[in-house]
């Protein structure tokens, strides 16, 4: 049995919001859709659910921050390559979305961030396979 992951985020225009993940290549899920939020499925098993601001604020007694001012999660996606991290930043940016910092390169990890138009965080990442690291760590010794 498989898990399946939702990621709730807020959004004050679901419109622009799917068009800005439908460019990142995600597929929208209109069955798990309505006027109060869409589902975007980044793979068979995580779904990120944007939600309208006024409706998300009905999850919860909790204020609903503002990503724009507040970081409350940052969700990271892996990629296969450093060129494929550097392709879906570019598109989100090109899509209206913004890359708050510069790359982040650690030699073992190679990261970049993009905020989507409401504000919300998002990582991409590749991360050298375990066997090219431990070859490394061991050529470094």
């Amino acid at each position: 049995m498989s898990t399946d992951v939702y990621v709730n985020l807020p959004s004050d225009d679901l419109d622009r919001a799917k068009e800005f993940y439908l460019a990142l290549g995600t597929t929208f899920r209109p069955e798990l859709s309505d006027d109060n939020g869409i589902c975007i499925a980044w793979d068979d098993n995580i779904f990120l659910m944007l939600i309208k601001r006024e409706f998300f604020a009905t999850f919860t007694d909790k204020p609903i921050a503002d990503p724009n001012v507040t970081l409350q999660t940052s969700v990271a996606f892996s990629r296969p390559s450093r060129e494929d991290v550097d392709a879906v930043v570019a598109a989100g940016v090109a899509a209206g979305g913004a890359e708050p910092r510069p790359a982040q390169d650690y030699g073992f990890m190679y990261s970049r961030d993009l905020d989507d138009p409401d504000g919300n965080s998002l990582g991409f990442l590749y991360a050298v396979p375990a066997e090219a690291a431990t070859d490394r760590a061991e050529a470094l010794a």
